[in-house]
C-alpha cells in the first residue's frame, strides 16, 4: 500500500502554475510593497481568495499547530488576522506570542511566507473588527472574546517557483527600523 500511495502522489503534477515576470534587480527596499504588488497580480489573474494564509503557532509543549485564515489588514502595526480569545490559538499566541503566516498562490506558482512577534490590537480596534463582520459572523461572537491580532513580521520571504526546480527566493529581515533584502 505504501508503494502505491508513494506512486500515486509522485504522480500528481506539481509547480503547474505560470509564474509572472520577476525583475529581481528592480524589488523594493520594503516586504509590503512586494506584497501588494504580488497580490494585486494574484488577483488580476483570478487566484481564489488570496487573502487566505496558514497560520502557524505552537503549543505550551512547542508542538506546531497550523490553521487557514484570513488576512484582515496589513499596515504599520503588522499583519492582521482575528479569531476568539478563548480559542486555541490565541491561548497559544497567550502564551508564545510569535506566528508564522503561509500564502500559496497556485496558478502564478508563488508563495509569501511571514514570522514575527504577535501582539492583541486595542480593545477600540477589537470592537471596530468585529463590527466590519457580517451580522450573520457576529451573531455567536461576545464582543469582549473578539480579537484582532498583529503579527509584526521580522522576516518575510518570497517563493517564485519554476518547473525547472530553480526557484527565486527573496528574503527580506528586518533590522531595527529599516529592512535588508537577499536573493537565494
Amino acid at each position: 500500500m505504501a508503494d502505491s500511495i508513494r506512486s500515486m502522489l509522485r504522480a500528481v503534477p506539481s509547480l503547474t502554475g505560470t509564474a509572472p515576470p520577476l525583475n529581481t534587480s528592480a524589488l523594493p527596499d520594503d516586504p509590503t510593497t512586494l506584497f501588494l504588488m504580488w497580490f494585486a497580480e494574484a488577483l488580476s489573474v483570478g487566484v481564489a481568495e488570496p487573502h487566505a494564509m496558514t497560520l502557524s503557532t505552537v503549543d505550551s509543549e512547542g508542538v506546531p499547530d497550523a490553521r487557514t485564515l484570513i488576512l484582515k489588514d496589513l499596515n504599520e502595526s503588522g499583519w492582521a488576522f482575528a479569531s476568539t480569545g478563548s480559542s486555541r490559538k490565541a491561548s497559544q499566541l497567550d502564551a508564545q506570542p510569535a506566528a508564522a503566516l503561509n500564502f500559496w498562490w497556485q496558478p502564478v506558482a508563488r508563495a509569501v511566507r511571514v514570522r514575527g512577534e504577535v501582539r492583541v490590537a486595542s480593545r477600540e480596534e477589537n470592537i471596530a473588527d468585529l463590527r466590519s463582520r457580517s451580522p450573520q459572523a457576529q451573531s455567536d461572537v461576545v464582543e469582549d472574546d473578539w480579537t484582532l491580532f498583529y503579527v509584526q513580521p521580522a522576516r518575510v520571504e518570497f517563493w517564485q517557483g519554476s518547473p525547472d526546480r530553480r526557484h527565486t527566493r527573496i528574503v527580506y529581515t528586518a533590522n531595527n527600523s529599516t529592512w535588508t533584502r537577499e536573493v537565494l
